[in-house]
């Protein structure tokens, strides 16, 4: 797999009121179940002299969404499906499960194994996956998303980010996300702060079966 080396904007999000259900489509290889996800991201503006000083990592917030009777906090991902590529599973899995959309990278930040929540303490390769993480730079942040009744959602600078990281390899990708960002100055596109709207206000969107299958870590 060789992505391109630039960031482009997100491929077209299908069109739903509800997240994909089920594992009909599911891709594996091997063992492994094929998992993309992102690690949505913005800049926090410049607001006088002061922050012009700043280093940009500084003004680095990115996206985290809580999951049930969980206190930490994970990036959006799932299931990666036969009929779509690789970067569309993952603004797919940012839409149903963070409700934001934007311009992800072409570049992943990498790849990792993993198991899934379900399977933590099975042994062998059981519930193994191997999941592909992408920067994702939001550009709009939706009122209501399929998957907003269990799934909050938090902005916070990418240092408090590690402390609230799951798992090790979430702290890695974190690693990554730095620096491909310091690595690529044309990532630090100065874009409006998308305003967070607190879910809690919000309209509930069931979630309903559908034939697709995606199937979260």
């Amino acid at each position: 797999m060789a992505p391109p080396a630039s960031s482009s904007p997100s491929p077209p999000t299908p069109t739903m009121v509800c997240a994909r259900q089920g594992r009909l489509r599911q891709r594996y290889e091997g063992c492994y179940r094929l998992v993309s996800g992102c690690v949505p991201y913005m800049l926090e503006e410049d607001v006088g002299e002061k922050s012009c000083q700043q280093d940009v990592l500084g003004r680095l917030q990115v996206l985290m969404i809580s999951t049930p009777k969980r206190s930490d906090l994970i990036f959006p991902k799932g299931g990666w499906e036969d009929d779509e590529s690789i970067d569309e599973a993952a603004c797919r899995e940012a839409f149903e499960e963070a409700g934001v959309k934007g311009i992800i990278s072409a570049t992943p930040l990498g790849e990792w194994i993993f198991k899934s929540k379900s399977k933590q303490n099975s042994c062998g390769l059981q519930g193994a996956c191997k999941g592909f993480m992408f920067g994702l730079q939001v550009t709009e942040l939706l009122e209501i998303w399929p998957e907003q009744v269990t799934h909050g959602r938090r902005w916070v600078p990418v240092l408090e980010a590690y402390s609230l990281c799951r798992y090790d390899w979430m702290r890695e990708v974190l690693d990554k996300l730095k620096e491909q960002l310091q690595f690529d100055s044309n990532e630090f596109r100065p874009l409006p702060s998308p305003e967070l709207v607190d879910s809690s206000s919000l309209y509930m969107v069931m979630p309903a079966a559908a034939e697709g299958a995606v199937a979260l870590c």
